[in-house]
């Protein structure tokens, strides 16, 4: 996601240590000191302005959340969202998601979301789609042993490549939905920015869920 860049974005950021983190290598098998209590630990991977993250700690305070983004202002725009939420489940990321296996200790990650990522449409760009398998390895290695991924998306394309990736990889399926806002699921779903704005719009919201064996 990009927005324009906004000259209070990078001092918002750095003046909340407390909530927003620059330097996530640093903290590497020791993510449950930043929050106030040691509960499973689920991560989003591109949280965009963080409207998911943030619903998700509201809804769940047995469980501590991560939201990760690359885009430095799109980051602040979710800090300043979080900060009058005084969540103590919650911790936001501004770094680049390919590194996730030098951020986290192997097997610390109860659940992973990926929420209407990039779903780089040309073929030659398929090695950027967070769910090529280059991707899944670095996935398998900081869940827990079946922690399972979360992804939601209006692009078919990424969706049915998403699918043959995962199922290539040898993940279990536990949950295909065509549209999730006309299903059961809808009922505990959590929207994210772009959901809102694409259901709205009449446009079917893919999800799927998957673990590793």
């Amino acid at each position: 996601m990009r927005v324009k860049h906004k000259k209070w974005a990078e001092p918002l950021m750095h003046d909340h240590p407390e909530m927003m983190v620059m330097d996530p290598a640093q903290l590497k098998g020791e993510w449950n000191k930043r929050f106030e209590k040691e509960q499973p630990l689920q991560l989003e991977v591109g949280m965009g302005k963080g409207q998911f993250i943030i619903g998700m700690a509201k809804a769940h305070p047995e469980i501590n959340f991560i939201g990760l983004e690359v885009e430095h202002t799109v980051a602040a725009i979710a800090l300043k969202k979080a900060l009058p939420e005084k969540l103590p489940n919650l911790q936001l990321v501004c770094a680049d998601g390919a590194d996730l296996t030098d951020f986290f200790a192997p097997h610390s990650i109860d659940r992973m979301y990926l929420n209407f990522s990039d779903p780089w449409p040309k073929k030659r760009h398929a090695k950027r789609r967070l769910t090529y398998h280059t991707f899944l390895s670095g996935y398998q290695t900081i869940l827990k042993a079946h922690g399972a991924i979360e992804l939601k998306t209006d692009n078919m394309g990424f969706f049915e490549f998403s699918l043959v990736s995962m199922n290539n990889f040898g993940m279990q399926f536990d949950g295909v939905w065509l549209d999730l806002h006309h299903s059961d699921e809808a009922k505990q779903n959590v929207e994210t920015e772009y959901e809102h704005k694409f259901s709205e719009l009449g446009q079917p919201i893919y999800k799927l869920t998957a673990h590793f064996n």
